[in-house]
């Protein structure tokens, strides 16, 4: 395995934060605003969070989704690259069963080359949109078959990405470019180290296998908060140390907005509500307004929905905030939380991470 640190992985807890904290993108579209506008506010947040200490910033794929422009991460990840210099960068996650294993190996081999060291490849085992998308997605309808062999396309693209197939393996003359083999070429100078592999999870499946391998694991407790425990307790039973880590490291994805008052928190949060709401009864569309969500009569089903989709979000005031989001470090021990802030329009996303950065202290340059 070509060279990858574990200080690569492992963030440093800046200010009063007792886990390094990180920021995971959605690029949300809301209602009267463009993905144009939505990039432009990605790319004000990447840029916030490297100011204020923010260990990594991560963006997620999805399909078919008005209200979400992440359907692309390398492309995104690319732009962020460009207007950032320091800040951890990466996906959270890739849908790998979506993908030839040699076309993230690429992909991710080409944003390494843009920004070294700054890389990571979230790989995740869903599909990240409705079934009829991902069969357009994979020209296929066997969707059960592409999570069934997600060992072995992570095996194949590990192979890729350290470009070590064995000898007499149908792609051992195959090289993932930008990559190690310009290391090795006649006059290589090329830096064989390569993004570190991430796993991600809503389940148990993941977290086993990233503790089987000894990789590090991503758990999204924003939309699973009842297996969160379950999953970080499976994978640190799983452990195994390997060539990237001696010991286990976990990050969970935590929703969480703060605003100037509690009222105004709670506005922000149910607009994001309102389009879950949506989304599972198959009517996706733009992030609609505080106003509208405000305004929306909720059936009895919908609001019982809503107030468990709410009871896992973590927002109000900053200092509500900063309490509710220590609260979860120590309670399910992770060592990383990665804040995802959904809301209708980009200010609102932008000032939460700043409030949180207030009130932890976090530095100011």
């Amino acid at each position: 395995m070509d060279e990858i640190r574990g200080d690569e992985i492992r963030g440093k807890a800046e200010g009063t934060a007792t886990v390094p904290l990180s920021a995971l993108d959605l690029v949300t579209v809301g209602q009267g605003r463009t993905a144009t506008q939505a990039l432009r506010t990605s790319v004000d947040i990447a840029r916030l969070a490297e100011r204020r200490g923010f260990h990594r910033y991560w963006v997620a794929e999805h399909h078919s989704m008005p209200g979400v422009a992440s359907s692309s991460p390398a492309v995104i990840l690319a732009h962020l690259a460009a207007h950032t210099e320091r800040i951890r960068l990466g996906s959270g996650g890739v849908m790998l069963p979506n993908h030839a294993p040699l076309v993230i190996a690429e992909q991710f081999g080409t944003l390494e080359a843009m920004a070294p060291g700054r890389i990571d490849l979230g790989l995740g085992r869903a599909p990240g949109t409705d079934g009829a998308t991902a069969a357009a997605l994979r020209r296929s309808d066997r969707l059960n078959e592409g999570a069934d062999d997600f060992p072995q396309q992570l095996a194949e693209l590990t192979r890729f990405l350290d470009d070590d197939f064995p000898d007499g393996h149908p792609y051992a003359r195959i090289h993932a470019v930008p990559g190690p083999v310009q290391a090795t070429a006649d006059g290589g100078v090329q830096s064989p180290a390569r993004p570190p592999v991430w796993l991600l999870g809503s389940s148990g499946f993941s977290a086993r296998l990233a503790g089987v391998l000894g990789l590090p694991f991503a758990f999204a407790h924003h939309f699973s908060a009842q297996n969160t425990i379950p999953a970080l307790d499976l994978y640190r039973e799983s452990f195994r140390p390997s060539a990237v880590l001696d010991a286990p490291y976990a990050l969970i994805g935590v929703a969480a907005l703060a605003a100037e008052d509690e009222r105004e928190a709670r506005r922000q949060v149910l607009s994001g509500a309102l389009s879950m709401v949506r989304l599972r009864t198959g009517r996706p569309g733009l992030v609609p307004t505080p106003e509208e969500a405000e305004a929306y009569a909720f059936s009895p089903m919908e609001r019982e929905f809503v107030d468990g989709w709410l009871a896992n979000i973590v927002h109000g005031t900053p200092d509500a905030v900063r309490s509710g989001l220590d609260e979860l470090a120590k309670r399910t021990g992770a060592d990383e939380l990665m804040i995802t802030a959904n809301a209708h329009g980009g200010e609102a996303r932008l000032r939460s991470y700043e409030l949180i950065a207030d009130a932890y202290g976090l530095p100011t340059a």
